[in-house]
């Protein structure tokens, strides 16, 4: 009888996948990062209560809550806007309960709040290519006359839903999507970049 003993898999690297990603010597166009640390929730305003949320959010973190697709950030904390009354709430350097809690005692009868941390993952790929490279199958434009630094998008990659976000003109882009779809959508992102050079 074969055995079905369920083992880890190894992690996923550039280095693991099959075939060549750049010629020795050169500066590879796009590079990958996994694993980066955020805490993740997702804020929902209650009825009524989005100006006070606003306002709220404002006194506590010193930024203006986004009411369109845009990210702020202030020090380790940032949120993205997700929809209407809705923003998927970041920080640095503060484990993802902690940081749900806190959320919730300062946003307390304005939002609901619901960690995110352990259902989600953020990757992040930055590099003089990344551009052409995410491009490949993400159906929103990413020219910058159209999305640059702060700009955000909930969309869809190769069928996985993502939330995207631009850092810098780099360009450096984050994006946040299921942790069950991490592994197919690192497979996805090596082959697209393939061709430009990936570290």
């Amino acid at each position: 009888m074969p055995d079905r003993t369920l083992a880890p898999r190894p992690a996923i690297t550039p280095a693991t996948e099959s075939g060549p990603r750049r010629a020795p010597g050169d500066e590879a166009a796009v590079t990958i990062t996994t694993g980066i640390d955020y805490a993740l929730a997702t804020v929902m305003a209650r009825k009524e209560r989005t100006e006070l949320l606003v306002r709220r959010v404002r006194e506590v973190f010193g930024l203006e809550l986004p009411s369109t697709p845009r990210r702020v950030a202030a020090g380790a904390t940032a949120f993205a806007w997700a929809g209407p009354g809705h923003w998927l709430a970041m920080a640095e350097g503060i484990d993802g309960p902690v940081f749900a809690d806190r959320l919730r005692a300062d946003l307390v009868d304005l939002a609901s709040v619901s960690d995110q941390s352990d259902g989600r993952v953020v990757i992040r790929i930055r590099g003089r290519r990344a551009r052409e490279a995410l491009a490949k199958c993400l159906p929103i434009d990413l020219h910058p006359r159209a999305f640059g630094p702060g700009d955000s998008a909930a969309t869809t990659v190769s069928h996985m839903a993502i939330h995207i976000w631009q850092i810098d003109k780099t360009p450096t882009y984050e994006l946040a999507l299921s942790r069950s779809y991490a592994v197919s959508f690192f497979h996805w992102l090596v082959a697209a970049a393939a061709e430009f050079g990936v570290a």
